[in-house]
């Protein structure tokens, strides 16, 4: 038996997949879950890179204990967050998290230098305050000695990679969330990095899902009992989920639903138009350079948040000690409320307030819309909102690339949302086809299956999933 090892690590929690093929189809087992997110660090949101490494070692040391060996394993992760190493391949500084406000007014240092038209049309990425490209320029601005220093930038995916081998490898799809890449060339913007005063020392070849890293350390072949193949997938999480719609129609809407919602569609050309930068989409790099034109909504963020505030005791009417307040419970019971209220689920204010509680309905207060005073109203509220987006979203990729959309592939967690799946197919009139719900592991294991040979395409992986998991119809 031929096993794969899918580590899949999100913005709150980690995961690892073993996955065999039995009878043409893909099946797994989730052999290990740990706990993630961002801790202060005098006065920073940082990542803990030395807790998360031991989690992942804890749970390859997992297959040992099952006699399950794999024969590749590879590690995805969210994009634009990096490490800087030395000469000696140590550290430097803190691993920040993209929520962390240093990047305030970065933006406008970037535009002294080009401008936000320009930088558009030369890489095809929106603009976020969190980009790769805004965190290095806080880097030049606020700790230039460890810019001076730095002889490696490894994203935090390739980091991983690189402790488990020895070999460094800048993965592409991961790279080009940073805002930092050509998007005729598919490869980094030289000309860009210069100007921006970053040392190129620091941006090297680029390499594809599927190729391989190297194997394991004899160090860490010691500590998790067994050797095995290290094999790049679409080390961004959004890549690996969308590797793993279940659609092999050309024209296929998509949204992988998790803490962010990407909503977009496949181009085999980057969209750097003015249309395009003005409604905020963009153009991430995908599986064989295939562009994953998209927006970035909120997502499930608000209501994992609110989620998070009631578990913990936030004092709110309606809210009663011992309640299940599940994400399932919030599904069923928010579809059982009367309140119309929305906010824009964009609003920055949202990406990461004190209470998200009082946020939403200080937002709604602001509008003068009635304000949810229980917690079935507030997932009410939060669910309308996004399906609002999605709605809005979905009109702004029709008139963006003239391409009409019959049906919206839902994959990743939020894909069992039952209620968000509901309203997303009444909001935009189209057929929701919802699944797989472990659509980022699944990408995976499959860009290390096609590898292997599993496989001859993604075309062919594609019609496996949909054949393995199936999808829920709205």
């Amino acid at each position: 038996m031929k096993y794969y090892l899918a580590v899949d690590i999100g913005a709150s929690s980690g995961r690892h997949l073993l996955a065999h093929m039995e009878d043409g189809k893909i099946v797994y087992e989730e052999i290990y879950r740990f706990a993630n997110g961002m801790n202060k660090v005098n006065g920073h949101l940082c990542w803990d890179t030395e807790t998360l490494f031991t989690e992942i070692k804890n749970g390859m040391k997992k297959c040992a204990e099952m006699s399950k060996l794999p024969v590749s394993m590879g590690i995805d992760t969210w994009g634009v967050d990096y490490v800087l190493l030395d000469e000696n391949d140590r550290v430097l500084g803190p691993t920040y998290g993209y929520r962390d406000s240093r990047t305030e007014g970065m933006d406008e240092k970037v535009y002294e230098i080009v401008s936000e038209e320009e930088l558009y049309q030369r890489t095809g990425i929106q603009k976020a305050i969190f980009n790769t490209i805004y965190q290095l320029m806080a880097v030049k601005e606020q700790e230039p000695e460890n810019l001076e220093k730095a002889q490696s930038l490894l994203m935090i995916p390739d980091y991983f990679h690189f402790l488990l081998t020895g070999v460094k490898k800048q993965e592409y799809t991961n790279a080009s969330t940073g805002q930092l890449l050509n998007a005729k060339t598919n490869d980094w913007d030289y000309e860009l990095i210069e100007k921006l005063g970053f040392p190129k020392r620091l941006f090297g070849e680029l390499s594809m899902p599927g190729t391989l890293v190297g194997e394991l350390s004899e160090n860490i072949q010691k500590e998790v009992g067994f050797n095995c193949k290290v094999v790049l997938p679409a080390t961004h999480d959004t890549g690996s989920a969308v590797m793993s719609v279940p659609c092999t129609d050309e024209n296929c809407l998509y949204i992988s639903s998790g803490t962010w919602s990407l909503m977009g569609c496949e181009l085999a050309e980057a969209n750097c138009s003015a249309e395009a930068r003005k409604a905020n989409f963009t153009n991430e790099g995908g599986y064989q350079h295939r562009y994953r034109f998209l927006k970035n909504i909120m997502g499930l963020w608000m209501i994992q948040s609110v989620k998070k505030e009631l578990e913990e005791g936030y004092d709110y009417p309606g809210r009663t000690d011992g309640e299940d307040y599940s994400f399932a419970n919030l599904c069923e019971r928010a579809a059982k409320e009367n309140i119309t209220s929305v906010v824009d689920a964009n609003d920055g204010r949202f990406l990461a307030p004190e209470s998200m509680i009082a946020e939403v309905q200080a937002a709604c207060r602001e509008k003068g819309s009635a304000v949810p005073q229980t917690p079935w109203e507030l997932a009410k509220v939060i669910y309308s909102s996004l399906a609002l987006c999605y709605k809005q979203a979905t009109e702004e990729i029709e008139s963006i690339t003239g391409k009409h959309f019959e049906s919206i592939n839902i994959v990743g967690g939020g894909s069992n949302a039952v209620y968000l799946n509901e309203l997303t197919a009444r909001e935009t009139g189209r057929v929701v086809n919802a699944g797989p719900g472990e659509a980022t592991a699944i990408g995976n294991l499959g860009a290390q299956m096609i590898a292997d040979g599993v496989f001859t395409d993604l075309t062919e992986f594609r019609k496996t999933v949909f054949d393995s998991f199936g999808v829920k119809r709205y």
